[in-house]
């Protein structure tokens, strides 16, 4: 809101061409040019949904588009709630086999908009990308890969599994927002989830220690992911 209000102000009291005012008329050009590179992004996801899932894909993706819009000036909180909520009620859980006839692939957000389901992965995947879209810092985003406990706390069956972690401070107790459960809560009260590492698109961390390799060279899936969704238009 105080960037629209300067710029305001920078336009009404310009006299002459000083170097301050050409630096705000170039912000101001990024800016705009940066809307017009969203939007035609936006187009092109558009075109790729009608063509490949139909009328049904885009209403929804259209929907997904309102929310990112009308919702990006929330606080991070209220943002983080919003698409929890909104992909958890869109969404059908549904395995990779028989979605995608494969044992473990990682959906773009178009893709799981246009089945209108996914596994774990995609439903994190869907929400990460969202989040940055409304202007969450990804530095306070992490994909986390756990070992979820089945069956009750006295269960000693785990199986694979991944989250989105919304961190406020980059060592604070993460909330973590799940496939499965609808409310949001910190990771120290999900004790069915084992924590093996987590990543965004800059690091990787075992545990709370970010290490030195590169998210993108280490999992194959996530560089592969990430280059889809870049061809889609995100």
């Amino acid at each position: 809101m105080s960037l629209s209000h300067s710029r305001r102000s920078g336009i009404l009291s310009f006299v002459r061409p000083t170097a301050r005012h050409c630096w705000i008329c170039a912000a101001i050009m990024v800016l705009l040019l940066s809307t017009l590179v969203a939007c035609a992004n936006t187009q092109k996801m558009k075109r790729l949904m009608e063509e490949r899932y139909g009328g049904d894909g885009v209403a929804l993706l259209e929907r997904w588009d309102q929310l990112i819009a009308t919702e990006s000036q929330r606080s991070p909180i209220e943002k983080i709630k919003l698409v929890n909520q909104f992909f958890n009620q869109n969404l059908r859980y549904t395995e990779d086999l028989v979605l995608w006839k494969k044992s473990d692939y990682w959906a773009t957000p178009l893709e799981t908009l246009g089945v209108r389901a996914g596994d774990c992965d995609d439903y994190a995947i869907a929400k990460y990308l969202t989040l940055l879209r409304m202007g969450v810092p990804i530095e306070n985003l992490r994909l986390i890969y756990v070992r979820a406990q089945v069956g009750g706390i006295q269960s000693k069956i785990f199986q694979a599994h991944m989250v989105l972690g919304y961190y406020p401070q980059p060592n604070a107790v993460p909330l973590i927002m799940d496939s499965l459960v609808s409310s949001i809560d910190p990771a120290t009260q999900r004790p069915d989830l084992r924590p093996v590492f987590s990543f965004n698109s800059e690091g990787l961390w075992v545990g709370n220690q970010q290490t030195a390799a590169d998210p993108t060279a280490r999992l194959s899936r996530w560089r592969d992911l990430l280059a889809r969704a870049q061809e889609e238009g995100f």
